[in-house]
């Protein structure tokens, strides 16, 4: 028989969340039931601290939070536990060699609030976009050339925009001659033709910090489950012991013979739950 899960790492969107970006009831019911039996939550996510932190609000127990693909982690009452910055000197070399792309693109910062998230010029009428920046608005701001925000190391680099366009984004980068000198994490949500490419810190993922974050805690892999949905996911789904991919995965997720559960419209995270951690099913297969 398998020893007990210590930690379950759990992707919001696409994942934990549902189509219409709502928390349902049964994925918050079966997270605070695993802590209660003493099971670490980890929220592990693309997402910055101040735009996860709603959805850790939601739940009555204290949540870990790995954020921005890996680059910060903190707790859910606000404690700094880990920074993996980017350096600075790497992003304006970034910057400079992605002038096609500025309208795509912004700089996201560890600060407590205003400036977080620097773009040359906001259209706050962009349809894609619109709604992430009315809920984002007191952490937005704009500085052009957007090279200039640079006054400290970033959190990431950041492209958003049509699913065709991060593609091409993404394909870019990674061909520049000093690619080895960041990493790019990719998440594309093909229903809503919309994407994001993060430039982060060499090295730097969902897994290599979660992986870190077990090793601090003296845990093993085999103590791990992660549930994910999505390409920044590979490597968080890659490390743990217990890799679960949900009903509405991307393909590419599918493809590789791990676990799946329903989708995010069915509850798929509350199920795997139920299954593996409260279930004591966690066969050998």
């Amino acid at each position: 028989m398998k020893m007990p899960l210590r930690l379950i790492a759990l992707d919001i969107d696409g994942t934990l969340l549902d189509e219409r970006s709502q928390l349902p009831a049964i994925n918050r019911e079966a997270v605070a039931e695993a802590h209660a039996r003493g099971i670490e939550i980890a929220l592990v996510t693309g997402r910055r601290y101040d735009f996860a932190l709603p959805i850790a609000k939601l739940f009555p127990c204290p949540l870990t939070m790995i954020v921005n693909n890996g680059a910060l982690v903190k707790s859910s009452c606000g404690e700094t536990e880990f920074v993996n910055l980017l350096p600075s000197a790497i992003a304006a070399r970034v910057i400079d060699e992605t002038s096609a792309f500025h309208e795509m693109a912004s700089v996201c910062f560890n600060r407590p609030r205003e400036n977080q998230v620097i773009y040359e010029r906001i259209d706050w009428q962009d349809p894609l976009r619109r709604v992430y920046f009315e809920r984002n608005r007191e952490y937005l701001a704009e500085m052009s050339p957007l090279r200039d925000c640079l006054t400290e190391d970033p959190i990431q680099v950041m492209f958003t925009g049509y699913t065709k366009q991060v593609r091409e984004v993404e394909t870019f980068l990674a061909a520049l001659p000093f690619a080895s000198e960041y990493s790019i994490a990719m998440t594309v949500y093909t229903k809503r033709d919309f994407g994001l490419v993060d430039v982060i810190a060499q090295g730097c993922s969902k897994g290599s910090t979660l992986a870190e974050w077990v090793r601090r805690r003296g845990w093993r892999r085999e103590d791990v489950m992660a549930i994910g949905d999505n390409l920044n996911d590979m490597e968080m789904l890659q490390f743990a012991g217990l890799p679960v991919v949900m009903g509405n995965s991307v393909p590419e997720l599918k493809s590789l013979g791990w676990r799946e559960t329903l989708s995010n419209d069915q509850g798929g995270v509350a199920a795997a739950i139920e299954l593996y951690a409260l279930g004591n099913a966690l066969e050998n297969s």
